[in-house]
């Protein structure tokens, strides 16, 4: 006070010093970076997100507006790049060169220095969905699924799974109000899924049967596929792939997310057009206004290719169970999958 100085304003100095200093550093931009940006993505992919930030990106204790510090700066920066690079985890290098650029765009660094590496690591090498493309390996796998022993809701996931091909995410969160067997279709909401781009989704005969025989067991509750703990939740995203464990196949084998890969592939191979299956599969639209508009896009050649991909895995399914004579139920009429 002799001094002139007022201690709690002194105090409130220091406190929005100590606020602003925390602003600055890798953390504090990425968590600002995040915070902006997750509200536009869906739930489960902002979760990934933020999970990588923690592992790889927040340990980085460097500020990215101190000048004096460009060299460790660079080096904190890249050391956290190049663990997540050399893990296999070119998505965590590319939330961090997201959030430095979100750093030079708000003037908190003066340069990007992710840039610094450019030519310093080696291509990402993508690795393919586990998955079956054999005709007479996913025979196998639709028969085992038929035969599975566990809960009636999880059989029902798994049998419906390679029909809608949709993300895991995506058909364990269904919604019994967002389907219309009278069509059929099943819309599923923006919210649920990763670009935040409604989806629309033609069903097969074989899909709608399916549906059928479950309404009466879960049709009074909000989800297709609840928990087995509670109808008020869904089916918790472990399920299944613990369900195809049960069956046999290892995740080196195929995961949920592999009928995806396996429909995307068997169907461009059998000449469907690819802008319907990239519509079915619903990938990112490169005009994202456009995108936002064109979920009923190729509706019509959708809905043929639905059906006659539906009905080649009952081709499948009924030539791995052997002779006519031998067969314990079928799926309905053989067909060719090709366009």
């Amino acid at each position: 006070m002799a001094d002139g100085t007022d201690p709690a304003l002194a105090r409130a100095a220091a406190e929005n010093l100590e606020v602003l200093n925390a602003s600055q550093t890798v953390e504090g931009v990425a968590r600002e970076w995040f915070a902006k940006f997750s509200p536009s993505w869906a739930e489960s992919h902002s979760g990934k997100v933020l999970r990588r930030l923690e592992l790889y990106i927040f340990p980085v204790d460097r500020q990215v507006s101190d000048p004096g510090a460009a060299a460790a700066r660079a080096l904190g920066v890249s050391a956290a790049h190049r663990k997540a690079w050399d893990s296999g985890n070119g998505e965590a290098h590319a939330a961090g060169v997201r959030v430095m650029r979100y750093a030079v765009a708000s003037g908190r660094a003066d340069r990007d220095f992710t840039r610094d590496l450019h030519g310093a690591l080696p291509p990402v090498v993508k690795k393919r969905r586990a998955t079956l493309l054999d005709p007479r390996a996913i025979g196998a796998l639709l028969l085992a699924i038929d035969g599975y022993d566990g809960s009636l809701v999880t059989r029902a996931a798994l049998k419906l799974a390679p029909l809608v091909f949709v993300r895991p995410g995506e058909l364990r969160q269904a919604e019994w109000a967002k389907f219309d067997l009278a069509k059929p279709e099943w819309r599923i909401p923006c919210e649920r899924m990763k670009m935040r781009i409604t989806h629309l989704v033609p069903l097969a005969r074989q899909a709608v049967a399916i549906l059928e025989d479950l309404r009466p067991l879960t049709g009074r509750g909000k989800y297709v596929f609840p928990s087995e703990l509670t109808y008020d939740r869904p089916m918790s995203d472990n399920t299944l792939n613990a369900a195809l464990r049960r069956l046999g196949y290892q995740s080196h084998v195929i995961t949920p997310y592999g009928f995806r890969a396996m429909a995307s592939t068997l169907l461009n191979e059998h000449g469907w057009n690819r802008d319907a299956i990239e519509r079915q599969l619903a990938h990112v639209e490169p005009n994202d206004v456009r995108a936002a508009y064109n979920y009923a896009d190729y509706l019509l050649e959708r809905r043929k290719m639905m059906q006659a991909w539906a009905d080649y895995l009952d081709t499948l399914f009924q030539a791995a169970q052997g002779p006519p004579t031998a067969r314990t139920r079928t799926r309905g009429r053989p067909a060719d999958i090709t366009a």
